[in-house]
C-alpha cells in the first residue's frame, strides 16, 4: 500500500486520504455508509472541520460502525484559545472519540496570524488541549502560499494543509519541498480545484505522484470511491489522454480560474474576491442553498458593491478580469 509519514507528527498513513466536505449534500444514512465503507476498503485518514456543518456529526456515526483505525484530523476558524478550545470540544462530541490526532486552525489568513500565535492566540488553546492528551498534533490550512511560507519558517505547526492539483500546481516548488526539509506534514487539499477538474484519473494521478504528500478526496457515494480508489492503487504514471486532459482545461480555465492567492486584496470594497469567483465550487461541494444562508448570503450583497476601480487587476499575477468574473459569478447565484 502506498503510505506517507506525516512528517514530525510520526503518523504513517496510506496517501490518499477522505474530506469531509461531499457527505454534508447527503443523508445522514448515505453519509455514513459511505464513510464507514470507505474506511473499510483501506481510508486511513479522514479531515473535516468545524465550519462543514454536519461533516462532523455524519463521520462520529459512521466511525461507531467499524473498528478499523483511523487518524483523525478536524479544523476551526476560531483564533482565540478560549474559541477554540470550545470547538474542540464540540469536535469531540460531534466526533464522538475522545482524542483527535490533528487539530488545524482553519483557513488562516496573513492578517489573523499574529493573533493566532501570541498569548492568548489559537496556537496557545491548541497546545493546552494536546498537554491534556485530547489531541495529538496541531496545523493549519491555508490558500495563500506566501501564508504558509511563513508558517513554515516560524515552524510551530506540525502539519500543513495546502491546495495543490495540475490547476494549482505552485506549492510543488515553493512549499512542499521546505515543507518535507523541515519534518513537516503536508497535506494536499483540492486535487479537483474545488469541483472545477471533472476528471478524477488525470487529477488525482498528478498529486498522487508528488512524493511525501497526503492527498484528500471528499466523496459522497461508495461508488465514486471505489473509482478513487482504483486510481490511488494504480500507476501514477501519465498517459497521453491524462496529458492532453490537463492541457485542454488549463487552456480553458487560464483567464477564468482564481487560484486562491489572495494578491488581489485588499479590495476597496472589501470584497471576499476569491470566495465569490469560487460560487460554482462551493455550490457543487455544499449545495446551493448555501447562499440564501449567512456568511455566504452578505458575500454576495457585498460583491453586488464593486466599484470596478480595477485595483485588483493590477495586482492579480494570472491577469484574471475580476470585475467581469465578479459580475458573471453575481448573475450566475442569482440564477439558482
Amino acid at each position: 500500500m502506498k503510505q506517507v509519514i506525516l512528517g514530525r507528527t510520526g503518523l504513517k498513513v496510506n496517501k490518499l486520504g477522505l474530506g469531509g466536505i461531499p457527505i454534508q449534500r447527503v443523508s445522514e444514512e448515505q453519509a455514513a455508509e459511505t464513510v464507514c465503507y470507505a474506511v473499510e476498503n483501506g481510508i486511513d485518514f479522514i479531515d473535516t472541520s468545524r465550519v462543514y456543518p454536519t461533516s462532523e456529526h455524519k463521520i462520529g456515526i459512521a466511525l461507531k460502525q467499524t473498528d478499523k483505525p483511523v487518524v483523525l484530523a478536524t479544523k476551526s476558524k476560531e483564533r482565540t484559545a478560549s474559541g477554540i478550545r470550545s470547538d474542540i470540544e464540540i469536535s469531540l462530541r460531534e466526533l464522538q472519540t475522545d482524542y483527535i490526532h490533528i487539530y488545524q486552525c482553519h483557513f488562516i489568513k496573513e492578517n489573523e496570524y499574529p493573533e493566532i500565535i501570541s498569548p492568548g492566540g489559537a496556537l496557545e488553546g491548541l497546545l493546552q488541549a494536546k498537554k491534556e492528551g485530547i489531541i495529538g498534533h496541531v496545523g493549519v490550512t491555508a490558500h495563500s502560499l506566501d501564508m504558509l511560507d511563513r508558517v513554515l519558517e516560524d515552524g510551530l505547526f506540525d502539519t500543513i494543509m495546502v491546495c495543490f492539483s495540475f490547476m494549482e500546481p505552485e506549492a510543488k516548488n515553493k512549499i512542499i519541498p521546505k515543507a518535507l526539509e523541515k519534518n513537516i506534514g503536508v497535506i494536499a487539499m483540492k486535487p479537483m480545484s474545488g469541483g472545477v477538474i471533472e476528471h478524477p484519473k488525470p487529477a488525482l494521478k498528478y498529486a498522487l505522484g508528488q512524493e511525501g504528500v497526503l492527498v484528500l478526496c471528499g466523496v459522497e457515494s461508495t461508488t465514486k470511491f471505489d473509482q478513487n480508489w482504483e486510481i490511488f492503487s494504480g500507476d501514477y504514471q501519465l498517459d497521453d489522454e491524462d496529458k492532453k486532459i490537463i492541457d485542454d482545461i488549463r487552456k480553458e480555465y487560464d483567464k477564468n480560474f482564481c487560484r486562491r492567492c489572495d494578491y488581489c486584496q485588499p479590495c476597496t470594497e472589501e470584497i471576499p474576491i476569491q470566495m465569490v469567483l469560487g460560487v460554482r465550487s462551493q455550490a457543487k461541494r455544499m449545495g446551493e442553498q448555501i447562499f440564501a444562508k449567512e456568511p455566504r448570503k452578505s458575500m454576495m450583497e457585498k460583491a453586488r458593491e464593486c466599484s470596478e476601480c480595477g485595483e485588483c487587476m493590477t495586482r492579480c499575477p494570472y491577469e484574471l478580469p475580476i470585475p467581469e468574473l465578479l459580475k458573471e459569478r453575481i448573475q450566475w447565484v442569482d440564477s439558482l
